[in-house]
């Protein structure tokens, strides 16, 4: 007599259909996190300032003497803020100014409303990284009060770079407004200027000189290929720099001193 080989289970499901239930659960699963991750990117929730005895106004009562402010505001990147709570209905505008009915109830008093011109701690609020980066040896003049977050950006329209919605060249316009010397025109150009000025420096703070993102010809090695040649030579566009490496920056070595640009001279030189 033959041994009997067991069977499947008389009931339950398949392996083939058990497979193609997980394989369903595993996409719904999926695209949920996706829709998730979607809504987070597109929505930031933030805790706004506070103003004691103030509550939500809306924006729509700060349009009534902010025209202006509050007409490109939904271009803005910080139209996404909201805060929680049941007054949290289109108070864009008080979630970086903190609550004003007071203020409007006042007829604009500036001390019932919060002017993030006046302190970057309300930006920092959100921004940690950058305020981390003022912390650093070399940074622009801000904890010392020189200098304030808008002087640079643009928090009610486009991107929150200043001039960034009209210029050509919008990711150097907000340095130039202080940094004239370095717009040119210049005959001989820098080539890296069209990359922006982040290109080679760290807009807020950095651990290098000038706001460097690397350190002497680190950085300038970074696009001028280096070739190495026998007997230890070493050659930059061609030309044998071996020596000229020893004395030390690309810009400060007698060399390339006109790093932005320069009218005479096509490497740079002066």
């Amino acid at each position: 007599m033959k041994p009997t080989l067991p069977g499947p289970p008389a009931s339950g499901p398949q392996p083939a259909n058990l497979r193609r239930r997980l394989a369903f659960v595993a996409f719904g699963l999926s695209l949920a996190a996706f829709l998730l991750a979607c809504t987070t990117l597109t929505r930031t929730v933030m805790v706004t300032p506070t103003i004691p005895g103030a509550s939500f106004a809306g924006s729509s009562a700060c349009a009534e003497c902010h025209d202006d402010l509050v007409r490109n505001f939904a271009t803005a990147s910080h139209a996404r803020l909201q805060a929680r709570g049941p007054n949290a209905i289109e108070i864009g505008c008080e979630s970086c100014h903190g609550p004003g009915d007071l203020h409007v109830q006042s007829g604009g008093d500036t001390t019932l409303i919060v002017n993030p011109h006046k302190s970057p701690e309300v930006c920092f609020a959100c921004h940690l990284d950058v305020r981390g980066s003022f912390s650093l040896p070399h940074r622009h003049p801000v904890p010392e009060g020189h200098l304030t977050c808008t002087d640079c950006h643009d928090p009610h329209h486009g991107t929150g770079l200043r001039g960034g919605h009209t210029a050509l060249l919008s990711q150097n316009e907000g340095c130039f407004e202080c940094h004239a010397a370095q717009r040119g025109p210049h005959v001989f150009e820098h080539e890296a200027l069209r990359e922006g000025c982040t290109a080679c420096h760290h807009p807020h703070g950095s651990v290098n000189a000038k706001l460097l993102t690397q350190r002497n010809a680190t950085l300038c090695l970074q696009c001028h290929f280096q070739q190495q040649a026998p007997g230890g030579q070493v050659f930059i566009g061609g030309f044998n720099h071996t020596t000229f490496l020893q004395r030390g920056t690309c810009w400060n070595a007698g060399c390339h001193e006109a790093v932005h640009g320069s009218q005479v001279n096509s490497s740079l030189r002066f």
